[in-house]
């Protein structure tokens, strides 16, 4: 699977982006897809993932409520909904997708293939 995340900008605190991970390959929709991040100086981290049917999702605790993640196997698209934005959310997001119906994971270990970044810059 080959992955393109785009839609990241800059935004001001408290307000609203949407993220897509566009992917290629047939494998696509049996695959599940996590989001992660990196801001300046910190290592990445997990931030929302989604089963390869959509009937699993987790989130890391510092997004519930804020974040929504969901997915369209027919236009092999998942996407982050990101609601208000705060300045610690600022950083690279990254796309990633692991292979199979297992349940969903967290750690980008478990992940097999990544998509390019894209920038989301929250101004406080």
């Amino acid at each position: 699977v080959q992955l393109q995340a785009y839609g990241g900008g800059l935004v001001q605190a408290g307000g609203s982006l949407r993220l897509s991970c566009a992917a290629s390959g047939r494998t696509f929709s049996e695959s599940a897809v996590g989001w992660f991040r990196q801001a300046p100086g910190k290592e990445r981290e997990f931030v929302a993932a989604v089963n390869w049917s959509g009937s699993s999702i987790t989130y890391v605790d510092s997004v519930k409520g804020r974040f929504i993640i969901s997915r369209d196997n027919a236009k092999n698209t998942v996407y982050l909904q990101m609601n208000s934005l705060k300045f610690e959310d600022t950083g690279v997001y990254y796309c990633a997708a692991r292979m199979g119906r297992g349940y969903v994971r967290t750690r980008d270990a478990d992940f097999d293939s990544w998509g390019q970044g894209t920038l989301v810059t929250v101004s406080s």
